[in-house]
């Protein structure tokens, strides 16, 4: 056997080629394998603790500016009523942030697989930046709205976009951990958004709540842009399936106003709304047609199938959508059952979202140990499926209550790292970018589709002539056995929601995960 033999560069058929044919034939493969199989461009030096440490604090704080805004606004509405005059279009200041922010997910976790991380994350900082500005100075509520919009396309990239750099930067058996900070930056966000927005609307001017994302933003950038050049890089240029993108954009943006309006601005069986389901299904199966036989698609459905794709995005959105879902009902429920105030109804809602982090927090640490990770979530869904359906089988006194919801986020929480972390490891380097937009993208619709899906239970069990929103009127008058029937419904669909997680975390398929070798697995 000759040299070229022993390196594996003879020919099938052994025909011995002469010397300047066989060289420049061998370059040319190298050429061509360089192009289509070419690896990830190596960071000049490996991160330091600091580094990472750095990167992931300013993360935390560019997550956490899009995760407060989606909070802080609600409490300053009527302020901003009263000083533009127009009370009637106050809920398009959430809904244009809620429409862009769910429609843009998918793109720029996408486009953060082409154009890079540094990238998009910019854009996103800039975007929401820009728009926080506009928010603040606009001189009228049309104004307002528009600038609304603008800000959520600059929220909407960040999440994606923030996810799918850790992904870059930690292993899969250690990202769990950083998962449940992330849920961590949720529940601040979650309890300190109203308080802020009621302090600066009431001692200060309504604008603060957007003056504030300015300084957070810039410092933000300034924390973690530099540190973006020594992260890897797996993008991979290519052509931008543009068409595919807008196909997806305007079917989520139908479908969120379908959620949005029904029930509230319209019957969910008036023409209008049925109108509009008609046209989010069209634009839905032209997405999946032209998805099918574009060359390079938007978003390759194969990536969303497969034994842990559809599963892990399932469960995730069916824990956040219950606890979202919860979160937006139970204020009504402690107000007329235990007679709390408004702020006291509040403040019983720390222990569903504060204890979710905790289980969060659990299943992470679980993860960076643990060969097999899934147990974690199955006893966790599991456990609180069983409590929800003691919520859904008795009625508890205020601190039982509290007890056993605190028990059932517990649970909850241990979903969100085992789902993100098992979805991003189930699919190349180069695709996580568009998974995890994806999987936003998904979650974003469940959270929405799962408040008014509690919506429509209620108004049924109780009557169409309440109202749910802000100000709730005839709600308040409700007699207590009603609500205890009602609530009854929403804590049995939250109790299917967690019973339905709890069965896709068993179907997943465990993948191993890359990263530092447990203990157990060094020893064998």
């Amino acid at each position: 056997m000759n040299k070229h033999q022993r390196q594996g560069r003879e020919p099938a058929d052994q025909t011995t080629l002469p010397d300047d044919i066989g060289g420049e034939l061998s370059r040319i493969t190298t050429e061509v394998i360089d192009v289509s199989d070419a690896p990830p461009i190596a960071p000049p030096a490996p991160l330091t603790q600091d580094e990472v440490r750095t990167i992931l604090m300013s993360l935390l704080l560019t997550m956490f500016l899009a995760a407060l805004d989606q909070t802080i606004v609600a409490t300053a509405l009527p302020t901003i009523g009263r000083q533009f005059n127009d009370v009637s279009n106050l809920s398009w200041v959430i809904t244009a942030y809620l429409l862009a922010s769910t429609a843009v997910a998918p793109v720029f976790g996408t486009l953060s697989d082409i154009y890079g991380r540094r990238v998009m994350i910019t854009v996103s900082l800039v975007l929401f930046t820009v728009g926080s500005i506009l928010c603040a100075v606009a001189p009228n509520m049309p104004v307002l709205i528009v600038a609304r919009g603008l800000q959520g396309l600059g929220g909407g990239g960040i999440m994606p976009v923030v996810q799918t750099v850790i992904s870059d930067v930690v292993s899969p058996r250690e990202r769990g951990r950083y998962q449940a900070y992330f849920s961590g930056v949720w529940m601040a966000a979650g309890l300190m958004g109203p308080v802020l927005g009621g302090v600066f609307a009431e001692h200060l001017h309504w604008s603060m709540i957007f003056w504030i994302n300015v300084p957070l933003a810039v410092g933000a950038m300034f924390l973690l842009l530099p540190k973006m050049g020594k992260i890897p890089v797996f993008h991979r240029r290519r052509k931008v399936d543009w068409f595919g993108g807008l196909l997806l954009m305007a079917s989520a943006v139908v479908v969120m106003l379908v959620l949005t309006w029904g029930g509230n601005r319209y019957a969910w069986l008036s023409p209008a709304i049925m109108a509009m389901i008609g046209a989010s299904v069209a634009l839905a199966l032209a997405f999946v047609w032209h998805a099918r036989n574009a060359e390079e698609p938007f978003l390759p459905l194969p990536l969303l199938s497969g034994t842990v794709a559809p599963y892990a995005m399932v469960a995730g959105g069916c824990a956040l959508g219950a606890i979202t879902g919860l979160t937006v009902h139970l204020p009504l429920y402690y107000e007329v059952v235990y007679h709390l105030t408004a702020s006291e109804a509040g403040l019983a809602l720390i222990p569903l979202a504060a204890i979710s982090t905790c289980g969060a927090a659990i299943a992470g640490r679980t993860m960076a140990r643990a060969k097999h990770y899934k147990r974690v979530a199955i006893a966790g869904t599991s456990a609180a499926a069983v409590f929800g359906a003691v919520l859904t089988a008795t009625t508890l006194p205020l601190w039982a209550l509290l007890i056993v919801l605190s028990l059932f986020a517990l649970g909850l929480g241990t979903t969100f790292p085992v789902s993100v972390v098992s979805l991003q490891n189930s699919v190349a380097r180069a695709q996580i970018g568009t998974v995890t937009g994806a999987m936003n993208f998904f979650r974003s619709l469940m959270s929405s589709f799962t408040v008014a899906a509690f919506s429509a239970i209620l108004l049924m069990v109780l009557g169409a002539g309440i109202s749910l929103g802000e100000h709730r009127g005839p709600a308040n008058a409700i007699p207590v056995a009603d609500m205890i029937t009602a609530f009854r419904y929403v804590f049995g669909a939250a109790t299917v929601l967690l019973a339905c997680a709890a069965l896709c975390i068993i179907a997943m398929e465990e993948r191993p995960l890359a990263g530092p070798s447990t203990p157990a697995e060094m020893a064998e």
